[in-house]
């Protein structure tokens, strides 16, 4: 069974940065899946952030597009999502989520949706505050 475990979650002021982590316990099913960053802002449902294809194809979000970079590692089994110019409104539980075995292509729709995913983290608290 493959486990997640996310890392780098904190207090920030607004316009500041954090970088997230997740780290994959499994090698081969890391490179041949896809990975993404979902969050639960409070009181709100969970939603898409950012998330990579096996093939290195990279979506966004509208709301963070332009200040959060996600990337991946394969040789170290790693995700991570660098966030920049951090704004109140992305105070969330942020999650990495891994799919099964997966084509190398995936479409935005697809990997933005939570379904596609089987694995998840236990989730690291980011609070912006203003």
């Amino acid at each position: 069974q493959v486990q997640l475990v996310e890392s780098g979650g904190g207090l920030v002021q607004a316009g500041g940065s954090l970088r997230l982590s997740c780290a994959a316990s499994s090698g081969r099913t890391f490179c041949e899946a896809a990975v993404a960053w979902f969050r639960r802002p409070p009181g709100k449902e969970r939603e898409f952030v950012a998330a990579i294809s096996r093939g290195g194809e990279i979506y966004y979000a509208d709301s963070v597009k332009g200040r959060f970079t996600i990337s991946r590692d394969n040789a170290k089994n790693t995700l991570s999502l660098q966030m920049s110019n951090l704004k109140p409104d992305d105070t969330a539980v942020y999650f990495c989520a891994q799919t099964p075995r997966i084509a190398y292509y995936a479409s935005r729709d697809y990997l933005a949706n939570q379904a596609a995913y089987g694995t998840w983290g236990q989730g690291t608290q980011v609070t912006v505050s203003s």
